[in-house]
């Protein structure tokens, strides 16, 4: 027997429910609905079953919430008026147009319900009670009565939606609703309508044209208008630039420069949109003023308890102090050393709780890339641990501003867990949703790429590229010195104050050959180092010898460790030949006789070993190669924390290996010390250009040089020959000294220094310690006596000199690259070029620094084809200037409602654009070919724009309606996370999966047994999830293994309290199908 219920399940629809009454029932007069909202989809679906002269009545409640919010605030009882009733309702009905589902029998519903009821077909009234919650709906012969009783009521759960109904193309709900026929039932029903229907607003045939005033279905713009409403929405509030945003500048030490109050705008809207971005203006233009101008701005909105925190390298912490204090902005700050960070994760009393910072600024945050880093781990805990005091800027989250001119050092993952310090990696809100998805395949390839010989650049500089288009641009504030004097409104600022940006020549190959002998040598040494059968550094090599009784696990790792210090002695020894025979025979002399001293040890039966040494970790608290290589000599000292071995203690082959390294070491030795110092080929190049070239006056404008080296006993060989034997007054520069001299290097070399000038050197000779956070642009020619390991220091050096207030022309870049014979050995320039290449692809650089064949690919985010000028700024600017002098047309097409499309001519094949979004996520899509897909800002405004002679096409075609849906459900599972993030291949994928399921099983099948450990894995679970912290993953991975339950609870419960903040996370939501919403479209039909 069929049921009198519909739950919309299966077949029980409600729809199919009333198709049946609405072709079957006999002699139907009235149709009359009780409902909480109106929809128009509802309405169209069952409008084509109507009998011909049925007569429909429709009450439909409206949305009073905002109503009784304002009575209260006002302190009036809420009595709702018929204008605000009918307002109300037609509002509904404009926003039901908004969101229904985009398609053209849509569409004709909704001209036939305005058409319905301006023909009285339909009557339709509002009610304005707060308790109208029921919905049912009567079906009614002519002259319902107790002799006459064919009528019949439906009462249930069921608005007169599509989702209400059940219809097949929705996802429906779970309904209850039940039919009623017996005479006292629908009489009561009916007499219970009448009621209803008096007290409630008529909706005039009158009004039925207001119902699709301010939708799309109103709207034909043009194709211009439509290209100039793309730029509105895409641009959004960066469109108000006002000069006077940002004020309170100490005009006396900094210059008011438009670029930096637009980036200090728009990167507070990124702050506000993603939590984060990167600052990385190219060196020179004036971030750490940027960062104090946004930091000042964010104060000012978030309120008096505002507490920010700068990281920055050591060596920056007056640069950084004495700028925030000009701004008058210190005392709202807490600075720290970036390897001081532990500080504040473990509560030293000299800074605020973690939760405390609302705004992170780090300077020179490419210095973070390494996940594994303790600094890393440190940083990432804080900057995710919340806002414990949340002002006038709303959300938990923090907001961090990373800034670096070279935030990408050498490979995707740089960039991936450095988004990773204000994004969630499984869960993010930027154009790819899941970052841990979108980059394995770009690490992979690379790695790859980067083993093959000759190096495939191209291939490097299109993974690049696609990180660039589709995540870094959207999160980057990056102008070039191109950009700035390309940009009319920044050029003519730049002009009116004086500020030149000088132009920088293709740098100079400074090379010079070996004689024969020497040549000899030098190939013998690097052979030698390389080859493991020669010298294997058995020295540094030690505890991997150890027997594992005498290990007893004094050294983790004792492997990995031995050959990390093998492998650095041995590089550091291919580097000090590359950069002066001085700086290689004091290297190698140091390892020869500590080589030599640990065989008298071994031969006296008592052999110390130092603690274990972290490379990695040293490499992270900024230490230089040198340094390390200092660290690792010190291992030589007989130290008390050294532990004491015995002969016995070591494996078969140590004192074997110590003997073969010693004997090759020493005859290398004394083959080099015989080598004279006058007999120095790259010396005697170098005093030929200085005479020649360096001091040229066509080049050197400024009568001052600046010379780099990475090492100091280079650096003292240098100033040593310099001084002896030319005139030049030299000012030499190692770490030790820098603080000292500070005020030395200023009055000498700082253009911007604002005491007196003065003149007591012409040459600064030093290693990287000056490599950032320092003016030196009193000199306008630079050379790089050496390669650095990480060749963006390059980057960095060249900055030094070409920064705002400079006076020279031009810049002048000299390289001495190494040679050819130790090139061949460890591919030392190829490697560079690589770095260097990956860097400029994705943040771009507007001149050659390293090769002359070096592929430039400026960052300007966008297609380098035309200019060099950033089409972003190019076309904010025109949208600026049009509103200037079209404020009227421009206001008229800002108010322009979503969902507004245009019809175009085709020039070549049929195609649709796009600009979608759903929830936070925006993005553009381009249907060619039977295809959709994202793609950049710099493509479709190209595709966009028309010029404002050109008439769209009507009507809108079918075609159009499927691209545009093609479009969404692109967009839909693009923006959706499956369950398994990257296929069986992704060992990232495979591994945050594996710890996800082991953590939900320990907390699903009681294996956590205590409340605290139920707690700690209760908490963990979304961090895990989302993949909010980088290395969660792998310490709940490595736990997979342990079998005793109380231990897992130990190490969970430690981790909770590792990663969990003080402060109730906000719940975030799973990444899940929303209903897709199109800002604007346009079809190009042939």
């Amino acid at each position: 027997m069929a049921s009198n219920f519909f739950t919309n399940q299966g077949e029980n629809t409600l729809y199919k429910k009333f198709v049946g009454v609405f072709e079957h029932m006999q002699n139907i007069e009235y149709f009359k609905s009780v409902i909480g909202y109106f929809r128009a989809s509802g309405y169209f679906a069952i409008r084509k079953h109507f009998p011909e002269n049925l007569k429909v009545k429709i009450i439909a409640g409206i949305n009073v919430d905002p109503f009784i919010a304002l009575a209260q605030k006002q302190g009036l009882l809420f009595n709702l008026n018929a204008k605000d009733t009918k307002e109300s309702f037609i509002e509904s009905i404009q926003q039901d147009i908004i969101n229904a589902k985009y398609g053209k029998d849509i569409e004709a519903g909704i001209i036939q319900l305005i058409g319905d009821i301006a023909d009285g077909r339909i009557e339709i009234r509002a009610h304005n009670s707060k308790k109208l919650h029921s919905k049912f709906y009567i079906f009614l012969s002519p002259n319902f009565n107790e002799h006459n009783p064919n009528g019949m009521v439906i009462m249930g759960s069921s608005n007169l939606s599509a989702q209400g109904l059940g219809l097949e193309d929705v996802e429906h709900n779970y309904e209850m609703n039940v039919e009623l026929r017996d005479y006292e039932n629908v009489k009561f029903a009916n007499t219970e309508f009448e009621k209803l229907w008096e007290q409630s607003t008529p909706i005039l045939p009158v009004d039925a044209p207001a119902l699709i005033k301010k939708t799309y279905l109103d709207a034909t713009p043009t194709p211009f208008e439509l290209y100039v409403k793309f730029l509105i929405e895409f641009f959004g509030k960066n469109i108000e630039y006002d000069p006077d945003s940002i004020s309170d500048i100490p005009l006396k030490k900094f210059k008011k420069l438009s670029y930096q109050i637009d980036a200090v705008n728009q990167g507070y809207e990124l702050l506000l949109k993603h939590n984060g971005f990167f600052l990385a203006d190219v060196v020179g233009t004036g971030k750490t003023v940027m960062a104090a101008l946004l930091a000042k701005k964010f104060i000012i909105n978030n309120g008096p308890k505002t507490k920010i925190l700068i990281v920055y390298p050591p060596t920056l912490e007056k640069n950084w102090k004495s700028t925030f204090k000009e701004f008058r902005i210190d005392e709202k700050c807490h600075f720290i050393a970036n390897g001081s960070l532990s500080k504040i994760v473990e509560g030293d009393h000299n800074y605020a709780d973690k939760e405390r910072y609302d705004l992170i600024l780090v300077d020179e945050a490419h210095k973070f890339r390494n996940h594994r880093s303790q600094q890393f781990e440190n940083l990432q805990i804080i900057c995710k641990s919340g806002r414990e005091n949340i002002g006038g800027i709303e959300g938990f989250e923090k907001k961090v501003v990373l800034i670096s001119a070279t935030p990408l050092n050498n490979k995707p993952e740089d960039i991936y867990y450095l988004i990773s310090l204000f994004q969630d990696i499984r869960n993010s809100n930027l154009g790819e949703p899941n970052l841990q998805k979108y980059f394995y395949p770009h690490i992979i390839r690379y790695k790859t790429l980067i083993q093959q010989t000759p190096l495939d650049l191209q291939a490097i500089q299109d993974i690049f590229n696609d990180i660039r288009d589709k995540v870094v641009k959207d999160i980057t504030i990056r102008r070039t010195r191109t950009d700035l004097k390309k940009n009319e409104r920044y050029a003519k600022d730049l002009q009116e104050q004086g500020i030149i940006f000088p132009k920088v020549a293709d740098p100079f190959a400074n090379e010079y050959e070996l004689p024969h002998e020497l040549a000899t040598l030098f190939l013998d040494t690097a052979n030698s180092i390389i080859d493991k059968n020669k010298i294997d550094f058995f020295r540094y090599q030690a505890i991997a010898y150890l027997t594992d009784e005498a290990n007893n696990g004094l050294y983790q790792s004792a492997q990995t460790i031995s050959r990390s210090l093998a492998f650095i002695m041995q590089t550091q020894l291919i580097k000090r030949l590359e950069s002066s025979f001085y700086a290689f025979k004091n290297s190698l002399s140091k390892i020869t006789a500590s080589t030599k001293q640990m065989i008298e040890m071994y031969e006296r039966d008592s052999i110390f070993i130092a603690p274990d040494l972290d490379i990695s970790d040293l490499l992270n608290k900024g230490y230089t190669d040198e340094e390390i290589e200092i660290e690792i000599l010190k291992i030589d000292d007989e130290k008390p924390k050294n532990k004491k071995f015995k002969q016995a203690d070591f494996k078969a082959g140590f004192i074997e290996g110590l003997r073969s390294d010693y004997e090759n070491l020493q005859a290398l030795n004394e083959r080099w010390q015989a080598i004279e110092e006058h007999n120095d080929p790259k010396w005697n190049v170098f005093i030929q250009l200085l005479e020649n070239e360096y001091f040229n006056k066509d080049k050197n404008e400024l009568g001052k040089l600046v010379i780099f080296t990475e090492s100091a006993d280079t650096l003292n060989y240098l100033t040593s020959r310099l001084k002896k034997e030319t005139l030049y007054k030299v000012l030499s520069i190692t770490s030790d000294n820098r603080n000292k001299a500070f005020e030395t290097i200023r009055e000498n070399f700082d253009a911007n220094y604002e005491g007196t000038f003065r003149n007591d050197y012409d040459i600064i000779l030093t290693t990287d310690v000056l490599a950032e956070g320092i003016n030196l642009h009193r000199a306008n020619v630079i050379v790089n006596y050496d390669t650095p390991w990480n060749p963006t220091r390059l980057i960095q050096r060249l900055g030094r000199i070409n920064r705002i207030g400079t006076k020279a022309q031009y810049i002048y870049n000299y390289n001495f690259y190494p040679s050819e014979h130790g090139d061949n050995r460890i591919n030392l320039r190829q490697k560079s070029l690589v770095k260097l290449q990956s860097s400029h692809s994705t943040f771009g650089e507007d001149n050659k620094i390293y090769t002359l064949d070096e592929i430039i690919d400026q960052f300007r985010m966008f297609e380098e084809k035309e200019e060099d000028k950033d089409l972003r700024t190019e076309y904010l600017e025109w949208l600026r200037k049009y509103r200037e002098q079209n404020e009227e047309h421009f206001n008229a097409i800002r108010k322009m409602p979503l969902k507004v499309r245009c019809i175009r001519k085709a020039t070549g094949k049929e195609s649709s654009i796009a600009f979608v979004k759903n929830g936070d996520h925006k993005n553009i899509y381009l249907h060619s070919e039977g295809k959709s897909f994202s793609i950049p800002f710099e493509k479709a405004v190209k595709i966009f724009e028309a010029p404002k002679s050109e008439e769209g096409i009507l009507p809108v075609p079918d075609l159009h309606y499927k691209h545009i849906n093609n479009i969404l459900e692109q967009f839909e599972r693009d923006i959706t996370t499956p369950e398994m993030i990257g296929g069986n291949e992704d060992k990232l994928d495979v591994r945050s999966n594996k710890a996800l399921n082991d953590l939900n099983n320990w907390l699903a099948n009681q294996i956590l047994a205590s409340p605290e450990a139920i707690e700690a894995g209760t908490n963990l679970l979304p961090l895990l999830k989302h993949g909010t912290y980088t290395n969660l993953t792998n310490e709940v991975y490595k736990l997979r293994n342990e079998t005793n339950p109380m231990k897992l609870e130990m190490e969970l419960i430690k981790l909770s309290r590792k990663y969990t903040s003080k402060i109730k996370r906000e719940s975030k939501k799973d990444l899940e199908p929303l209903q897709p919403k199109i800002i604007i479209s346009e079809t190009f039909v042939s």
